[in-house]
């Protein structure tokens, strides 16, 4: 008999598989939603009606010296959409081409081609405006602003700190420290100086248990890059949520904590997904632009081991399909990741050093990965560079069968529990429980109940109006809490919920 067809991404497109037969496999995706029909009439919504301040073409004034950070090429920020109606509005406000500077926020990443440009903001813009990739490692282009409370270095572009409005381009999506990238980072972190990025990816705030997936409230690193922006100037986003199609499914802009935390709420119900055990061996798909190397891809590995509720049994594996052409990667904080991995004896010894001497800026992911792997076998399947997955000390393999086969070997027996998660970076899984908005579904129908009305004689719209007297009653409910906080696109799915349990 056939086994399962399994696909998981692989570059820009796929990698299909099955199991061996005496394997179980159980997969885990993100929630599914309908993407946004009208993505650029949704970001003129957005614009018009921000959150947490005025629209932008009332903040920008003529005169103005403008800089706009927008996200490099590791991110898959749609930047086309985002980047061109945000100069629309800053036109409408008088601000003049010559006075705009989009800044490419690389962090310690390389800087991006010229090919990655067009691809980010097209050739129209690109011939239109000043563009410039940031450098972090050039004290020359970079302006201090002194410390955080936290004692952080706060060093930033110059062309942020030297403009009149500072704005900002993102994805928010689930991240190993900030718990939800997106927001502030794109400043804090693609805009921030060496000094800047090595103390927020220390141990000190990397280590901080509220420093993980998932989690912005009382987590340091969030923290910190809050104040960081802020001290940095900056005064508006325009951020969005993905699919895993990259397709756009809501999208908020205006103040730079409110306007993300809107979309944080929304994306915790999409990609926080409730898993019931734990598994010996994961499979954990990355796709582009995440898999064009190993620093980026190991973040697959990192995120299943780091995940709100572990999903890997002791002594588990994880294998991760990543073709990674750009081998471990060019920027510096890559090459430094690569190095300090290659030169390791062993990673227990690594760990150990690490954690006594510090580590420089971009080192970090091999602080978390050498995590994983004192722990867990992880083996990269596809790779262009194998002799590279093994000075990281993995495990290369040509196919997802030689994979299996080692797994097997490793584990010491075939009949292994396997969990699949084709989008690891957009999949959290959480403690099994009832979903918030099922909770305000039976809470309006027991209140129905209590009135002596039959629910299926109320439609979703006196439903959600029902909710709304509760929540002003009763605000202690956990529904009415949810109610209070709920975006629009979750109030449509109480909605779409309650019409489907009237039928």
């Amino acid at each position: 008999m056939m086994g399962v067809t399994y696909h998981v991404p692989f570059g820009r497109g796929e990698l299909e598989f099955t199991l061996v037969p005496s394997m179980q496999g159980t997969l885990l995706e993100s929630k599914k939603v309908p993407p946004l029909a009208v993505p650029a009439a949704a970001i003129r919504e957005a614009l018009a009606n921000p959150s947490g301040c005025a629209p932008l073409r009332r903040l920008a004034r003529p005169g103005d010296r403008v800089c706009l950070v927008f996200t490099d090429a590791t991110r898959a920020c749609p930047d086309a959409l985002l980047v061109s109606a945000l100069l629309e509005e800053l036109h409408a406000a008088g601000v003049r081409d010559e006075h705009i500077t989009l800044l490419c926020g690389t962090g310690l990443h390389r800087p991006s081609t010229v090919t990655e440009k067009i691809a980010k903001l097209g050739m129209p813009i690109l011939e239109r405006y000043r563009v410039v990739d940031h450098s972090a490692s050039d004290s020359a282009e970079l302006a201090y602003l002194g410390t955080t409370a936290s004692g952080a270095p706060i060093w930033i572009n110059r062309l942020v700190v030297e403009s009149d409005l500072v704005i900002a381009t993102g994805v928010v999506e689930p991240h190993l420290y900030a718990g939800y990238s997106g927001g502030v980072k794109t400043v804090a972190v693609g805009a921030a100086g060496e000094p800047t990025i090595a103390y927020t990816h220390s141990a000190l705030l990397s280590d901080h248990p509220n420093t993980r997936l998932g989690c912005i409230e009382g987590n340091p690193f969030h923290q910190t890059l809050c104040e960081i922006a802020q001290r940095a100037g900056l005064r508006f986003i325009l951020n969005v949520l993905l699919d895993d199609q990259e397709r756009i499914l809501a999208v908020r802009a205006g103040d730079p904590v409110q306007a993300f935390r809107e979309l944080v709420t929304l994306a915790r119900t999409l990609y926080e997904v409730p898993v019931e055990r734990q598994y010996d061996l994961v499979i954990a798909g990355v796709g582009h632009p995440k898999d064009a190397n190993f620093y980026q891809a190991t973040r697959a590995a990192t995120y299943v081991f780091r995940a709100p509720r572990p999903v890997l049994k002791p002594g588990g594996c994880i294998i991760v399909p990543a073709p990674c052409p750009e081998g471990v990667g060019r920027g510096s904080g890559e090459q430094r990741f690569y190095e300090i991995m290659r030169s390791a004896r062993d990673v227990a010894t690594l760990l150990a050093d690490m954690r006594r001497t510090g580590y420089p800026a971009g080192a970090q992911r091999a602080y978390f990965l050498a995590q994983v792997l004192l722990h867990h076998k992880v083996i990269i399947v596809g790779a262009e560079h194998p002799d590279l997955v093994r000075h990281l000390h993995m495990i290369p393999a040509r196919t997802m069968e030689e994979a299996l086969q080692f797994v097997v070997e490793a584990i010491g027996r075939p009949d292994l529990e396997v969990l699949i998660m084709p989008h690891a970076l957009h999949t959290l899984p959480g403690e099994p429980g009832i979903e918030p908005v099922h909770v305000a579904v039976g809470t309006v129908r027991l209140q129905l109940r209590r009135r002596g009305q039959d629910p299926a004689t109320v439609d979703g719209q006196g439903a959600l109006h029902i909710l709304e007297e509760l929540s002003h009653a009763e605000p202690e409910l956990p529904a009415s809490k949810w109610y209070v906080t709920a975006q629009p696109e979750q109030l449509a799915q109480f909605t779409e919920l309650w019409e489907s349990l009237r039928c």
